[in-house]
């Protein structure tokens, strides 16, 4: 069995809490933007909070990543546009995007890939080296937000738009990031609310964590099995 060097990316330690328990790493020493090294199944396993949102996640990973990783999983939370998507459902999000680049045109919006300038807005990572645990999960289309959507009218026009299944605030910048040294990025978040007029009664962010967690432990293990 040739061990695995593998580099779990999240924005925050809350979300990845069972995890790091497995690692044996102690989640209250553990600092955003420093990195941590854990070993679980044999497999060397890194761990990398970056902080909310894709600059800070962007300006975390460039810090800290090189090339000694065989994969990087980006694993956290989201909400689901798409109500064929349980409520705790893990997803791989093989297809991301910068939602927000573009520019306005009266009441229209034009998209980055329309305008024909440099810098890319669509990562697309449809892994062909898949662990069982991986391809299993549903996979689906995510944007990247800087502001979560809450606002009826604001989520039909982006469904209009891009029709995506989820969204998150660090899934395109993590694919950004891995481009230069990772040959396979994956991203895997877990369904913690719909998207739809903020309603925090009707999310199950603990289901959502434990179905996370879970999933990155099969994925590991698979992965290192190799």
């Amino acid at each position: 069995m040739n061990n695995k060097n593998i580099l779990i990316v999240a924005a925050t330690k809350f979300e990845i809490q069972p995890l790091l328990y497995k690692l044996g790493l102690n989640e209250a020493r553990i600092q955003t933007g420093c990195m941590y090294d854990g070993e679980y199944n044999s497999a060397r396993i890194d761990v990398l909070i970056t902080g909310i949102g894709m600059v800070n996640t962007a300006y975390i990973m460039a810090r800290c990543i090189n090339n000694q990783y065989d994969y990087c999983i980006n694993a956290g939370l989201a909400g689901s546009f798409s109500y064929n998507i349980k409520i705790g459902e893990v997803v791989n999000v093989v297809k991301d995007e910068l939602c927000e680049m573009g520019a306005q045109d009266d009441n229209n919006f034009i998209r980055w890939e329309d305008m024909k300038l440099d810098g890319k807005s669509i990562f697309l990572y449809e892994n062909i080296m898949e662990p069982n645990a991986l391809n299993e999960l549903k996979k689906v289309s995510g944007i990247t937000v800087n502001t979560v959507h809450g606002n009826t009218s604001s989520i039909i026009k982006v469904k209009q738009l891009f029709n995506p299944d989820v969204e998150s605030m660090e899934g395109a910048a993590f694919f950004r990031s891995c481009e230069r040294f990772i040959n396979y990025p994956i991203q895997i978040r877990a369904i913690s609310n719909y998207v739809e007029k903020r309603d925090k009664s009707k999310w199950d962010m603990p289901l959502a964590i434990e179905n996370l967690n879970e999933t990155v432990i099969k994925i590991i293990k698979e992965l290192n099995a190799d």
